[in-house]
């Protein structure tokens, strides 16, 4: 397995205002080559690492231990939001089908990786958000361009922007009590679970994924109106640090944090481990 080292200088050089992690060991993955492999999630104590391609078709799993892979499926869709259990037993993700009228609609799968039996939780959903990301006993999902939060059984709709406004990757904090979100055109927000006391984060924070109850890892990508010209990794605190964990020798997208490491994927189809603490 390749490895990289960041060494102290470049971790220094790239911090913006304060710094968030000390940086560790960057690895290259040896993920498979034969498709433009994508990081679809990664399990909370960064044993394994599932991978999609980019039209998230299929799901695979790597062990970061062994390098070894297994196909978990070959359906469409089921690379997209794909939830992982906090003990990393059980994920759910998504199977899309079209039904005879052409429409898309999903159905939602559980599978127990130990035993590779697999239940089927909802069945034909035409809402693509039909995932959700959760926390105990809520989760929310975007419907109608809008935040719902299920607490308990009930849900609400949540739009601490207003309800005229565009949500998109909506996720909750580990402890339950807080929403990281993206307004359309505005920027990454984090606000009460209830919508209250929204805290603006930055613009450049796009697919933030919660690392701890503080802090959340994002990409910052730029592109020319056709295509992604420069992407990095970086990580904000809700007490306003912010640090940049990527340069630009490669275009890093979508991170997903373990503990102990932020994993992510480039537009060259590789995958990364770095380590944080």
């Amino acid at each position: 397995m390749k490895k990289i080292f960041l060494s102290l200088a470049l971790a220094v050089s790239m911090m913006a205002s304060a710094q968030v992690f000390e940086v560790g060991q960057l690895t290259k993955l040896n993920t498979p080559t034969d498709t433009d492999v994508k990081v679809a999630g990664v399990s909370a104590d960064g044993s394994y690492v599932l991978i999609t391609n980019g039209s998230n078709h299929g799901l695979r799993r790597y062990d970061v231990a062994t390098g070894q892979t297994t196909t978990i499926t070959t359906a469409p869709g089921a690379g997209y939001n794909v939830q992982i259990s906090n003990d990393g037993q059980e994920i759910v993700y998504r199977e899309t089908k079209f039904d005879k009228q052409g429409l898309r609609k999903n159905d939602v799968i559980r599978l127990n990786l130990a035993t590779a039996k697999t239940a089927t939780v909802a069945k034909a959903q035409r809402d693509a958000s039909a995932m959700v990301t959760s926390s105990a006993k809520q989760s929310v999902s975007i419907q109608d361009r809008l935040m719902v939060v299920n607490r308990n059984g009930k849900n609400v709709v949540v739009a601490p922007n207003g309800k005229h406004l565009s949500y998109i990757w909506a996720s909750i904090s580990p402890d339950g009590k807080k929403l990281c979100y993206y307004v359309c055109g505005n920027g990454c927000w984090v606000s009460n679970i209830d919508g209250s006391n929204k805290q603006y984060i930055a613009h450049a924070c796009r697919a933030a994924q919660w690392y701890d109850n503080n802090t959340i890892v994002a990409m910052a990508d730029e592109d020319d109106g056709h295509f992604t010209t420069a992407s990095r990794i970086v990580a904000y605190t809700l007490d306003g640090k912010m640090q940049v964990l990527t340069n630009d020798s490669m275009i890093a997208i979508e991170p997903y944090a373990a503990n102990g490491a932020v994993v992510f994927s480039t537009l060259d189809g590789e995958v990364y481990m770095l380590n944080v603490k």
